[in-house]
């Protein structure tokens, strides 16, 4: 099986200030901000705003269909909630050519008074920007964390652009955490359809919290709120020319501010409603980039997660409320069909991370017929927990090991799909429970090999 062409199939007025940082000659123009070269004119638009309370950072790459709302909600959220502060929308933009940033430059709201109790004293000044480095929503935030450095914002907030579902409320609950409760990170909390998210819930989630003891249900979840302090933190960390820098970028942020001991919370926010995929659809790139991250982390934070046994609560804002779902199809034949294939193909890559009783195990359930297939959280913890340990020990070359553990990763979400078909919400959420509990039961077996030469 070829793994680098692999046929796989994997959720009042505004300030304006639009800074065409593409312009003929910028790029000689450059002022270095912690190792971010930002152009001449979007440094002489920071120097006339001086200093902002708030930065609200919206990344965007050909989101003309959906970001004019996010514009809108980010902007009435800030009028609403934080009236008395300094407030910057950023839109932080990869070079799109539907008109994106177009629409940013001219999306507002007609009426305030509509929505405001209390007039805001200052105007919400908007940037519109393009970023630089390696393409990706990694590169986007790195410039939104460098402007919040610059002027010297208190808290910090990032949405995604092709949001359905945002709302005022969603700036108040990312944002307040950290000016009222001094918390340095926010993570969201959705409610998400049971089939949505299936990177999450089958690992990014349950890995990270046997690893880190704090039970951040979304760390890869894209909307985070984060402090002055640790914008500043992020920035210091020599990762921008890494996988960080374009699918990476989410679970860093999560995995940095645990491991290094900021305090953290999360905020339930509703429903996400947005350009779900599904789960047997091309995903690879993602795929292999987040997972490589939770993997290269570990590396990184030994110390903070070696120590660390069992898992706990984190401090959760927000008032819990039953929202609709929008359906995401699922193609369980298809990914049926790419974890047999990878059965049959892959076994002499298998052979040097798969401990043999699992591999033994894997080629038995490829044999199984829909209607039985069955792949147990047992089974499924100690195949991810052998990837781990390969990547560690440096088996395989990175792209090849990961892109491996792709066919096992459809094979454990279609089983995963027909075991819970009929299932509720609230079903699916204890059944992920039990996952995590599986993953945290044998974190002593992972650590014991960590070390082992």
């Amino acid at each position: 099986m070829n793994l680098s062409a692999m046929p796989v199939k994997l959720d009042e007025p505004l300030g304006l200030m639009a800074v065409d940082s593409t312009a003929a000659g910028a790029s000689s123009l450059f002022r270095p901000w912690d190792g971010v070269f930002l152009p001449q004119e979007l440094q002489k638009c920071l120097e006339s705003i001086a200093e902002a309370d708030v930065i609200v950072g919206i990344p965007s790459f050909n989101n003309a269909r959906t970001i004019g709302h996010v514009v809108r909600a980010v902007q009435a959220g800030l009028a609403k909630y934080f009236p008395s502060q300094k407030c910057v929308l950023v839109n932080s933009d990869g070079g799109s050519q539907d008109g994106t940033a177009e629409i940013v430059q001219q999306t507002g709201i007609d009426n305030l008074a509509t929505i405001l109790v209390k007039h805001p004293q200052f105007p919400v000044h908007k940037i519109v920007t393009a970023y630089h480095g390696i393409p990706g929503k990694g590169s986007a935030f790195r410039t939104i964390f460098a402007l919040a450095a610059q002027l010297g914002a208190k808290a910090c907030c990032v949405v995604d652009s092709d949001l359905r579902s945002i709302t005022p409320e969603w700036i108040e609950l990312l944002l307040d955490p950290l000016l009222d409760s001094g918390f340095d990170f926010v993570a969201p909390l959705y409610q998400r359809h049971k089939f949505d998210g299936t990177i999450t819930n089958s690992i990014i989630y349950p890995l990270t919290r046997a690893l880190y003891g704090q039970r951040i249900r979304q760390p890869i979840g894209g909307d985070f709120g984060f402090s002055g302090r640790l914008a500043q933190h992020y920035l210091s960390k020599n990762v921008w020319d890494t996988d960080v820098a374009r699918f990476g970028i989410d679970i860093w942020m999560t995995t940095t501010a645990i491991g290094d001991g900021f305090k953290v919370c999360q905020s339930y926010l509703g429903a996400k409603l947005h350009d779900a995929k599904d789960p047997s659809a091309d995903l690879t790139s993602m795929f292999t980039q987040v997972v490589g991250s939770v993997f290269g982390l570990m590396e990184a934070h030994e110390k903070a997660w070696a120590p660390i046994t069992g898992s706990r609560e984190v401090p959760t804002f927000g008032f819990h409320y039953q929202v609709g779902l929008e359906p995401v199809r699922v193609n369980v034949d298809r990914m049926l069909e790419n974890f047999r294939l990878g059965c049959r193909e892959l076994g002499v890559v298998w052979k040097q991370i798969l401990a043999p009783e699992h591999l033994a195990a894997l080629v038995d359930l490829a044999a199984v017929a829909k209607e039985q297939f069955h792949f147990s959280d047992e089974l499924w913890v100690q195949a991810v927990y052998d990837f781990v340990l390969a990547h560690h020990h440096r088996r395989l070359p990175y792209e090849h090991l990961l892109r491996s553990l792709i066919p096992l990763y459809l094979g454990r979400t279609a089983a995963f799909v027909l075991e819970m078909l009929e299932s509720s919400a609230e079903e699916v959420e204890a059944r992920i429970e039990n996952l995590c509990r599986v993953y945290e039961k044998f974190k002593p077996e992972l650590l014991r090999r960590w070390v082992a030469k």
